[in-house]
Formats: structure tokens, C-alpha cells, sequence
């Protein structure tokens, strides 16, 4: 595998050791959250705490960029993306409602992980997008790696 494949395969392996992360921190932040409040309560804000995290790592780890110029454009696009996961596991959860309206913690756990991975996928494909894509305008041809400077650097 060579260039632009190899870089995706990259992206894809660092996003994937991220994501996890992130779920196994996300379900345990459900569970404890789920214990005093509602379900959507709950996953709103396990998601949103593990998506400003989850954005800072894979902004630097996975698509290798850094400095503040594009920081908060960055952490914004990370939150619209929370937006669709939260609308994805919120239908999710609505569902499981009204298939099995008596299903026990795991189950809501295990329907929420599920649709998590789902809006994983358009987590990737949209910081991907906004995030290399600000890193790939940011390169000259003759560049090596990106390290997008700070204003009055």
C-alpha cells in the first residue's frame, strides 16, 4: 500500500484506537451518569464529554494537526458531529423504547454502543473532511508533515 491508501489505512487504524477508547470511556460515563438521570440525559452527556476529547486526540493523532489557528473550527466540527451521534443513538434509544420498553441497563448500553459505532463512521468521513481537508489547504506541494501555525508565530 502506497500513498493516499496507506495514509487512509493510517487514519482508519488511529481513528479505530481512538474510537475505542473513547466508547469504553463513554460507556462507563453512561452508566454512572444513567444512575441519576434519564437515558437521553445521560447519553448527551457522556457523548458530549467524550467528543471534545475524542476531537483534540484525533485532530493530533490521527490527522496530524496542531497549533491553535483552526483549534476552534476544529472543536466546532467535532460538535456537529456530536450532533449526528447524538441524533443516531438518541433514535436508537427511542426505539429500543418501543420494541422492549422494559429492557434492563445492558440492553439500553448495548442498543446505545451499537449505534455509537454507526455514528462513528460519519464521525470519520466528517473530520476527515473539515480537519485534513484544512491540513491538505495548508500544505504547499514540496511539504512535509503539517503543523499549522499559530497567529503571530
Amino acid at each position: 500500500m502506497t500513498g493516499p491508501a496507506r495514509l487512509v489505512g493510517r487514519e482508519v487504524l488511529s481513528f479505530g484506537a481512538i474510537g475505542a477508547v473513547s466508547t469504553a470511556t463513554y460507556a462507563v460515563l453512561y452508566l454512572v451518569l444513567r444512575q441519576d438521570t434519564g437515558s437521553f440525559t445521560a447519553n448527551a452527556l457522556a457523548l458530549l464529554i467524550t467528543a471534545i476529547g475524542n476531537t483534540a486526540a484525533n485532530r493530533r493523532l490521527t490527522f496530524r494537526v496542531r497549533g491553535r489557528a483552526t483549534l476552534l473550527r476544529h472543536q466546532a466540527a467535532g460538535l456537529v458531529a456530536l450532533g449526528v451521534a447524538i441524533t443516531i443513538t438518541t433514535l436508537a434509544a427511542a426505539l429500543l423504547g418501543v420494541l422492549d420498553p422494559g429492557a434492563g441497563r445492558l440492553v439500553e448500553l448495548a442498543v446505545l454502543v451499537a449505534a455509537n459505532a454507526l455514528a462513528t463512521v460519519s464521525r470519520f468521513v466528517l473530520l476527515r473532511a473539515w480537519i485534513a481537508g484544512d491540513r491538505r489547504h495548508a500544505r504547499s506541494p514540496a511539504s512535509g508533515p503539517v503543523t499549522i501555525a499559530q497567529p503571530g508565530a
